[in-house]
């Protein structure tokens, strides 16, 4: 854990001379931890600092007058959780250093009118094409959280190809963006959906917005949480190429990376690199939502073994396995798996051009210095939800 010391130098300069947000604490050394991917204590930590309790959107039931307790089953050691627990303010997670930088293109709100066609007969908005249009509009039970440029479209169009699955086609962005339209607004964004189907959307900045976990628990206690992480480097580069195909004149990765280049000081208030700082924003839905209420999701594996994660995908929806590797073939132009022609359709369905952008050279020792910087927020994360990525023997192999 040597590391941690130098991370936290980093991470402590990279947020000092105002643009960075002030709550971001830093890792402690964790005394007696487990090694990564071991099982976590299971000693309550107390939460030192409740959540401000949320206003009911309009057309919502009355929320909760104060924040729920903490989940038992996502806590950890003191030293361990400690300089997380601060809730951020709404709006620090996502710092904008630069309007022209941060905001994504792609990611700009949904209109009322695209929202509408998502749930309208023949669109997207469904899942099995076979699915007759009647039934009713339901609030989803299940949602794919985060994050962005791990791989989230890739699941929602596996997912939704389970006749039991219907979702949304576009980002609604309701408890980030559009929360004052209220649960009834939301609602009619959705599909119909028969008896015994689900409901689903996909919104990759809920993972990262301070409101959501509180917001979404307002809706409702039992939702079925979906994360879908990738190595924090490689995501950093792929949500700044996506950024760079719209907007050619920012600077290059290496100039937004760092607050100073020279010093090695990491900038962790640009949104590509503090995306990846998993840890960081799991600790806020923990204060919501038990950990066997999120199933997390390896961007690697979706590519490597699709049928092997949206097994266990299909496990945690309570689904029957249906979407297996009959469904998937290698596309070898793309680089990644497509599903399979479905029997009422004349062509196979794959991930459009926006997916698979071949990435900008990047410095190595620009890309060593985020390796050193994520490690230590990386094994944070693999304790928390018990899993190793494995994303540094990724890594040294290359």
């Amino acid at each position: 854990m040597c590391s941690l010391s130098l991370c936290l130098t980093y991470l402590c300069y990279s947020l000092m001379g105002g643009t960075g947000p002030a709550a971001l604490r830093s890792p402690a050394a964790l005394p007696g931890s487990a090694a990564p991917g071991a099982p976590r204590s299971p000693t309550a930590v107390p939460v030192t600092a409740a959540p401000r309790s949320p206003a009911a959107p309009p057309g919502s039931a009355p929320g909760p007058s104060a924040a729920p307790p903490r989940a038992s089953n996502g806590s950890r050691e003191g030293a361990e959780g400690a300089w997380l627990r601060t809730p951020l303010a709404p709006g620090e997670v996502i710092t904008a250093q630069s309007g022209a930088f941060e905001r994504d293109p792609q990611e700009s709100s949904t209109t009322d009118e695209e929202l509408s066609r998502a749930g309208s007969p023949g669109s997207r908005g469904g899942g099995s094409s076979t699915t007759p249009d009647y039934g009713e509009k339901r609030l989803p039970q299940a949602l794919i959280i985060g994050v962005k440029k791990g791989g989230t479209r890739a699941l929602l169009e596996a997912i939704r190809a389970h006749p039991d699955v219907r979702a949304v086609g576009t980002e609604p962005h309701f408890f980030d963006r559009n929360y004052e339209k209220g649960l009834e607004w939301y609602r009619n964004v959705m599909p119909k959906t028969l008896e015994g189907q689900i409901t689903m959307e996909k919104t990759p900045s809920y993972f990262v917005t301070n409101e959501a976990p509180r917001r979404i628990h307002s809706m409702a206690k039992d939702t079925k949480l979906i994360v879908v992480v990738r190595n924090p480097v490689t995501r950093a580069i792929s949500d700044y190429t996506q950024t760079l195909s719209k907007k050619p004149e920012i600077p290059t990765f290496e100039v937004l990376a760092f607050k100073n280049r020279t010093l090695g000081l990491i900038d962790a208030s640009w949104s590509a690199i503090r995306i990846g700082i998993y840890a960081l924003h799991l600790e806020n839905w923990l204060q919501y939502f038990p950990l066997s209420q999120i199933l997390f999701v390896s961007g690697e594996r979706l590519i490597t073994d699709p049928a092997g994660e949206m097994a266990k995908v299909q496990d945690f929806l309570g689904l029957k396995r249906i979407v297996t590797e009959k469904h998937f073939y290698f596309n070898k132009t793309k680089g990644f798996p497509c599903l399979k022609k479905p029997e009422d359709s004349s062509a196979p369905r794959c991930l459009g051009k926006s997916k698979g952008r071949t990435h900008p050279k990047i410095d190595p020792d620009v890309i060593h210095r985020l390796r050193k910087f994520y490690k230590p927020f990386n094994v944070m994360f693999y304790q928390m939800t018990g899993q190793d990525f494995q994303w540094e023997e990724e890594e040294s192999d290359k």
